[in-house]
């Protein structure tokens, strides 16, 4: 739920100076309330963002990386930042043009699960736990932070943010390895 606050300017009356408070509750109270049942609801919000969010890792995974760079606004930017030592470390940015440059990689298996998805108006962020296979095995973990914007209809990813990590900093998808692949040894 949204709710706008503005800034209120009111020269207080002796009477009217009791009754502003609760008017002002009220006022807001009525419109959480409306914006809540408005057409276009966030449930529906939340499915168009997170649908864009499935195509992503669809074209990641098949490493169609100029499909991905389509889902993006020109301006976006995509930086993947490192862990050292759990003392944060290196990251990069790679622009859509740099993406579109690289075309096609090898294909991975990047799973993202419990997805926390926030929405205003026109902006939207999805911030949600993966694991990441290639090459047949466990590589890493994280978290992707994926900020999208509303174009017309469309919603469209503005910047995707991703950490690289280990256990025990980050986990394995809950459903375990993907069909084919055995768990890395504990450590």
């Amino acid at each position: 739920m949204l709710v706008v606050a503005r800034s209120l300017t009111f020269t207080p009356r002796p009477m009217r100076a009791r009754i502003t408070p609760l008017f002002l509750v009220l006022t807001l109270s009525a419109c959480a309330s409306v914006s809540a049942r408005a057409p276009g609801s966030s449930t529906a919000t939340s499915a168009a963002v997170m649908a864009v969010v499935d195509s992503a890792l669809l074209h990641i995974n098949s490493g169609d990386l100029i499909a991905l760079s389509d889902l993006m606004i020109p301006e976006a930017m995509v930086f993947p930042a490192q862990d050292r030592d759990g003392r944060g470390g290196s990251y990069t940015v790679r622009t859509v043009a740099s993406q579109r440059a690289t075309g096609k990689r090898a294909p991975i298996i990047e799973r993202g699960y419990d997805p926390i998805v926030r929405v205003s108006g026109t902006i939207a962020s999805v911030w949600m736990p993966y694991d990441l296979w290639a090459a047949g095995k466990w590589s890493h973990c994280g978290i992707d932070l994926l900020t999208l914007v509303q174009v017309g209809p469309a919603w469209r990813i503005a910047n995707f943010t991703y950490t690289i990590e280990q256990p025990p900093a980050c986990a394995m998808h809950p459903d375990g390895p993907p069909p084919g692949y055995t768990p890395p040894p504990r450590r």
